[in-house]
C-alpha cells in the first residue's frame, strides 16, 4: 500500500524502515524497487537511509531537472560520497564550479580529436585481445575493465604506463566505484568503521592519485596534439580569468575520468558481448559490419550502424550509470508538488529505460529500436545514459567511439558464447549496473548452424 509523506504531498514507497529507510530493497533488489516506483506516480518519495529523497519517474518531469541544474545542483548522499574520495572533478563539481571547469576540460574533448583517439585506442583493443586463445573461458568484466583501461591510458598518458601500472589503475579504479554506491545509502557511522570494505576503497584512492600525480609530474607541454593529458595541463579559461588546471586540480579531473570513464565503458561492452553471445545471428550481422577493422587501422564508428545500435540498447538496457541525484539550492516545485531547498532529488536512467509507454516490451533487447525513425519519437530526456542539459557527459562521444570500436574488433576477432546459459543471472548493480560474474567462451569464427537464438529475457529483477 502506499502511503503519503505528509511534508510534501508526494507519494511515499512503501517498505522504509526506521533507520535504514530503502536501503534493505536498493540492496536486496534495486532493479525491482525502481521499476515499482512509476505506479505510485511521477514523483515517489524514498529514503537513502535516514535521509529523504524524491525519485523523478517520469521523463518530462526529468527534463526539468536536467535544463536547470542551477537549482537541482549536483548533490546528495552518491555525490558527497563520491567527493570524499576524488574532490570536486568535472563530474560532480558544484554549479558554482562546473562551467569553468567544463571550458577547461573541453579541448580535450573537440569531436576533431576523436580520429587520432580512435587509432590509438583500436591499438590498445588489438593488443589486449591477442593474448586471447581458442576455448580460452574468460572473466568478461575483468577483461573489459583492463580494455577500457588501457584505451583510456593510452589516451591520456601516451605510451608511458607499462603493464603493472595498467593493471594497478584497473583495479584500484574498480575499487573505487564498487565503494562509492555501497557507501551511499549506508548510514554514516557505518561508513566511517574501518571494515575491510572500507579500508581497501581508501588505499585505493591513495594508490590511484598518487599514479596520476606521478605522470601529471612528468607529463611537458604539447603542441597541436598529444596525449590528452597535456591538453588538460595546457588549457586556460578565455571567458574567465585566463587560468588553467592546477597540477591538484588536474589529478582530480583525471581521477574523475577513471570513475566515470573506464568502468561505464567497461560495462557497456561487457553487456553488449553477454547479449551478442546468446545472439549468434547479431553476432553474425555485427561481425560482417567489422570486416574493415583491420590490424588496428580504425574505422570511423559512423560505418558501423549496427554495432553503434548494439551499445546503445545496451546503454538502455543496462546503463552503467543506473542512479544519479542532485540536490535543490532554493525553495521550487515538481509537478505541483513544493520541493524545498536542500532535498535530494533522485533519477534513475535505468528506470526511465524501462518504462513501458517509452519503449515496448522494455526488457526486450532490440538494437533495431536505434536503427530507424522510432528513436526519434522518443521525449527529451527519453534516453539518458551519459545525463543531460548542461552536466551531460563531457565525454559521450569518447565513451561511444571507444565502446562501438571495441565491440567491433572483439566480434571480429573472435565467436563467443555462454558455456553455461543458465549459470548467469543479472546480478544486483553498485555505483555501476556491472555484470558481475559473467564468464563466456572464445573461439575462432565459424559458420553458425541451427536456429537461432534469442536473448535471455529478463525476469523481475534478476533475469539476464
Amino acid at each position: 500500500m502506499t502511503v503519503t509523506d505528509t511534508s510534501t504531498s508526494i507519494p511515499c514507497a512503501p517498505g522504509t524502515l526506521p533507520l535504514l529507510g530503502h536501503a534493505v530493497p536498493l540492496l536486496r533488489d534495486p532493479l525491482g524497487f525502481l521499476r515499482s516506483l512509476p505506479q505510485h506516480g511521477g514523483l515517489v518519495s524514498i529514503r537513502l537511509g535516514p535521509h529523504p529523497a524524491i525519485v523523478v519517474c517520469d521523463p518530462q518531469l526529468l527534463h526539468q531537472v536536467l535544463v536547470n541544474d542551477r537549482v537541482f545542483d549536483e548533490g546528495g548522499p552518491l555525490v558527497d560520497r563520491a567527493r570524499e574520495f576524488i574532490g570536486n572533478g568535472l563530474i560532480i563539481s558544484p554549479h558554482a564550479q562546473h562551467r569553468q571547469q567544463r571550458r577547461l576540460v573541453q579541448p580535450a574533448f573537440r569531436p576533431e580529436l576523436l580520429p587520432g583517439y580512435a587509432r590509438t585506442m583500436a591499438v590498445q583493443f588489438h593488443e589486449a585481445i591477442s593474448s586471447w586463445h581458442e576455448g580460452q573461458i574468460i572473466n568478461v568484466l575483468d577483461e573489459t575493465q583492463q580494455i577500457a583501461s588501457r584505451a583510456l591510458i593510452a589516451t591520456l598518458f601516451g605510451a608511458g604506463p607499462d603493464s603493472v601500472s595498467r593493471d594497478r589503475i584497473a583495479a584500484d579504479s574498480a575499487t573505487l566505484v564498487a565503494g562509492v554506491y555501497r557507501r551511499a545509502i549506508q548510514p554514516a557511522w557505518l561508513t566511517a568503521l574501518p571494515t575491510p570494505a572500507n579500508t581497501r576503497c581508501r588505499r585505493a584512492v591513495r594508490r590511484l592519485r598518487a599514479t596520476i600525480a606521478a605522470y601529471v609530474a612528468e607529463q611537458g607541454p604539447h603542441e597541436d596534439a598529444g596525449p590528452m593529458l597535456s591538453m588538460l595541463l595546457d588549457a586556460r579559461d578565455t571567458e574567465g580569468d585566463g587560468q588553467g588546471l592546477s597540477d591538484a586540480e588536474c589529478i582530480e579531473q583525471v581521477t574523475a575520468f577513471f570513475l566515470a570513464g573506464t568502468e561505464t565503458t567497461a560495462v557497456t561492452l561487457a553487456w553488449a558481448l553477454h547479449v551478442l553471445a546468446a545472439r549468434p545471428d547479431l553476432e553474425h550481422e555485427v561481425r560482417d559490419e567489422a570486416t574493415g577493422m583491420v590490424n588496428g587501422a580504425g574505422v570511423d564508428p559512423g560505418q558501423l550502424p549496427l554495432t553503434r545500435a548494439v551499445i546503445t540498447e545496451a546503454l538502455r538496457l543496462y546503463p552503467p550509470a543506473w542512479l544519479s541525484m542532485r540536490i535543490t539550492t532554493t525553495d521550487t516545485a515538481l509537478a505541483g508538488h513544493p520541493v524545498p531547498a536542500g532535498t535530494t532529488v533522485v533519477f534513475s536512467p535505468y528506470l526511465i529505460h524501462h518504462l513501458p509507454d517509452l519503449y515496448p516490451d522494455p526488457e526486450r533487447f532490440d538494437p533495431r529500436r536505434w536503427t530507424g525513425a522510432a528513436q526519434h519519437s522518443l521525449p527529451r530526456h527519453g534516453f539518458v545514459p551519459f545525463g543531460g542539459g548542461a552536466r551531460k557527459c563531457i565525454g559521450d562521444q569518447f565513451a561511444l567511439t571507444e565502446s562501438v570500436l571495441a565491440l567491433a574488433t572483439i566480434v571480429g576477432r573472435w565467436h563467443l558464447e555462454h558455456p553455461d546459459p543458465a549459470a548467469f543471472r543479472t546480478p544486483r548493480p553498485l555505483t555501476t549496473f556491472q555484470p558481475r560474474g559473467l564468464r563466456l567462451r572464445v573461439s575462432s569464427p565459424t559458420a553458425l548452424a541451427g536456429p537461432c537464438t534469442q536473448a535471455p529475457r529478463r525476469k523481475g529483477g534478476d533475469g539476464g
